[in-house]
């Protein structure tokens, strides 16, 4: 029987060799039934006296609950029903809608096509993965599609009908309205915490993508595309300019084309590393297959929709796909009830929600320093869990095995925007979960 957190045994060792030999395990599509009723449900007023006196009485500013995963019973109960300020667990939200929606082996197409006059469009269909930069062949997720391989297959198909030089028009036509959404601060764009949202864009619109410490992005992500393109069409014998921007005729000739990773592994990347980028690119997927426009407003109404179907969407509310927004409210009810879903059984398409948390200790947003601490230590490897912070706003909602093997949900959102908030009380809180043998 396969768990996704690693053994307690592993917590003891240092994280390279604990996270070494997770890596290796492989993965069921959901924890089995067995898995989730292992162990004895914790004792109610037991787990909820520890828990209360972590988070210090009726005036600290927390909303909590801890449900059983197996039963969907309510185990302690904060607040639990009053929707607050997700931050980037807003992107749990946006997994599960994607999930279920366009399913996990959906993959986003970018294409080149005959254009008029002799030109060619570069038409991008909203994946914020396609890059410039030379594939890894240790890279931990499947080949991100490349501009260049894109170029290649253009210079190809542009040679064998004899063309030497050519223009390059680019179609950003698939995502439609504003750029930034409602909530989001002046200063997401130009600190680079997410560039301009755009159908179009190479290595998420960074001016220097092999330099992971520097994020500023360029102003008008497509049009750069454009221009690399160019380049890289005259390095395999072409010669070509960057043109504007223009819709390509329906039916134009596909002169070359590549894909995405498939959405699960899009998934897993946009919890595990919190990509904003690609959570927004991610939620237009869900707008785009339901047939609306690919706009913020029409992206969250879908994703509403999609949660209705899964009867999960009461205490949702967004504004985006990655919870940049301040104007997001989420229920931490609503949060364990998305991880529950997607930990059971019943809807194996979600596994990806799963496997893409965060491991206490060991990866992404929750690696050292989190959970290395004496306060925290027993949750490490023993929960995964989605973070989320925003000024005076911290969150963490995920899944962890108690001392007795029961799977339990959590979730735990503190601050109101208008204070310091300590990440750090979260991590107590859910390592208090995991040391509980409550049963």
């Amino acid at each position: 029987m396969v768990k996704l957190t690693p053994d307690r045994r592993l917590t003891a060792q240092p994280p390279s060799v604990a996270v070494r030999d997770l890596v290796r395990a492989p993965v069921s599509a959901a924890f089995p039934a067995a898995e989730l009723t292992d162990g004895r449900p914790p004792n109610a007023s037991v787990l909820a006296g520890r828990l209360s006196a972590l988070i210090g009485g009726p005036s600290a500013k927390m909303n909590a609950v801890v449900i059983d995963v197996a039963t969907r019973r309510s185990l302690f109960e904060w607040r639990a029903d009053r929707p607050a300020t997700p931050a980037s667990t807003t992107k749990l939200v946006t997994s599960v809608a994607a999930l279920a929606s366009v399913g996990p082996a959906h993959r986003i197409t970018t294409q080149v096509v005959r254009g008029a006059g002799g030109g060619i469009v570069l038409v991008g269909g909203g994946d914020p993965t396609l890059t410039a930069l030379p594939a890894r062949p240790d890279a931990s997720h499947p080949p991100y599609a490349s501009l260049a391989d894109l170029a290649r297959q253009t210079a190809t198909a542009l040679k064998t009908s004899g063309a030497e030089r050519v223009r390059v028009d680019y179609d950003t036509s698939a995502y439609q309205g504003p750029r930034t959404a409602a909530g989001w601060k002046p200063n997401y764009v130009p600190d680079g915490e997410v560039a301009p949202v755009t159908a179009l864009a190479v290595d998420e619109g960074r001016v220097a993508p092999s330099d992971p410490s520097k994020k500023t992005r360029v102003p008008d992500p497509a049009a750069a595309a454009a221009k690399q393109f160019a380049r890289l069409l005259s390095k395999y014998g072409v010669s070509a300019k960057a043109g504007r921007s223009i819709v390509a005729q329906k039916g134009a000739q596909r002169l070359g084309a590549v894909q995405s990773p498939p959405m699960s592994a899009l998934v897993e990347h946009l919890l595990t590393d919190s990509d904003n980028d690609v959570a927004e690119a991610v939620a237009r997927q869900v707008a785009m297959k339901l047939g609306r426009p690919a706009t913020f407003a029409d992206a969250a109404q879908t994703v509403q929709q999609v949660l209705a179907r899964l009867g999960v969407a009461q205490g949702v509310l967004v504004n985006d796909g990655s919870g940049l927004s301040t104007r997001n409210r989420i229920s931490p009810i609503a949060l364990a009830h998305l991880v529950s879903i997607a930990a059971g059984e019943k809807n194996p398409e979600l596994r990806s929600v799963v496997t893409g948390l965060p491991i206490a200790g060991f990866s992404g947003t929750l690696s050292p320093p989190r959970y290395t601490v004496a306060a925290s230590r027993a949750g490490a490897g023993m929960v995964r869990a989605k973070t989320g912070t925003l000024a005076g706003v911290s969150a963490l909602a995920g899944l962890a095995y108690d001392v007795d093997g029961r799977l339990l949900a959590f979730a735990f959102m503190a601050g109101d925007g208008k204070g310091p908030v300590d990440p750090g009380k979260l991590d107590q809180l859910a390592a208090a979960i995991a040391a509980c043998g409550c049963g």
